[in-house]
């Protein structure tokens, strides 16, 4: 049993009965409450009620505190029975699900699961690719390389080989990314070979493409690089570098060549799958 906040004890309680963790209940509450300035009465969670047994304690405790029921009950059966007994004992219920169920039922002619603890687990993936694309955004162009051991993948590679927006493309679908830029005779941070290896990609492409990124991004900043930033012989250099750093490192390799960010950045997840023998993502 959860109480959100500090509460005025003299109010009556509303409580929030769900056979999941009581997210959606919370919600709505709270919701409802911004609409009743200076008034904070306490929200008390009874999580994971799935057996009818559980009931009856309930409904003592919500009436000896005068209060009100938000239930989210998605399995029939005990939302029936919750709607039963708070009229027993005359206690006002919100059913915040059933209506909501009952009506996609008509409309999509389907049956629905039943299962408590879906939004909630939807929810927490929700915060979870959130939390992927900070951390990606954070980690971006080799900042806070103290953190690598955090990441799902650390991409590196040279510049424009296109290490950013393969990174923010996975961060999106729940990866937390980082990306390491290898410069030539600038050693990389020393973090990039302590990690799991097999958590490391690099990635190299043809120099042609490369020059062509490469003369494409000096164009945009109106010709401020300098001349080996273009340069098909340093680009080769460059390169040779990089493919240095790979296998000292022992890391996979992709080359991106002429390829979409979707087919690279399902190498990538399918490299990592392959490595760990599991999805990382859902």
């Amino acid at each position: 049993m959860l109480t959100l906040a500090r509460t005025d004890e003299h109010l009556p309680a509303i409580f929030i009965v769900s056979g999941g963790a009581g997210a959606l209940g919370k919600h709505v509450a709270r919701i409802a409450l911004s609409q009743f300035p200076g008034i904070n009465p306490a929200v008390i969670v009874i999580p994971q009620v799935s057996q009818e047994d559980q009931l009856p304690a309930i409904m003592q405790q919500v009436a000896e505190r005068g209060g009100m029921i938000i239930h989210t009950m998605v399995n029939p059966t005990m939302r029936e029975a919750v709607v039963r007994l708070a009229a027993e004992h005359g206690i006002p219920t919100i059913d915040t699900i059933g209506e909501p169920l009952t009506l996609m039922a008509q409309l999509f002619g389907r049956t629905p699961l039943g299962q408590p603890g879906l939004y909630q687990r939807w929810h927490e993936v929700y915060l979870d690719r959130i939390k992927a694309i900070e951390y990606t955004v954070d980690h971006d162009d080799g900042r806070n390389p103290s953190d690598l051991h955090e990441a799902d993948v650390v991409l590196t590679g040279v510049s424009r080989v296109g290490k950013t927006p393969l990174s923010i493309y996975l961060g999106v679908l729940g990866w937390k990314v980082a990306n390491v830029p290898l410069v030539q005779n600038l050693p990389p941070p020393r973090q990039l070979f302590e990690i799991d290896r097999r958590r490391v990609v690099g990635l190299t492409i043809d120099v042609d493409v490369l020059s062509h990124h490469r003369h494409w991004r000096q164009r945009l900043f109106h010709g401020n690089a300098s001349h080996s930033y273009t340069d098909p012989i340093e680009l080769q250099d460059e390169l040779a570098y990089a493919r240095r750093i790979f296998r000292q490192g022992g890391f996979s390799v992709i080359n991106v060549t002429n390829k979409p960010i979707e087919e690279t950045a399902d190498q990538v997840i399918a490299l990592i799958n392959r490595h760990f023998e599991h999805h990382v993502t859902v």
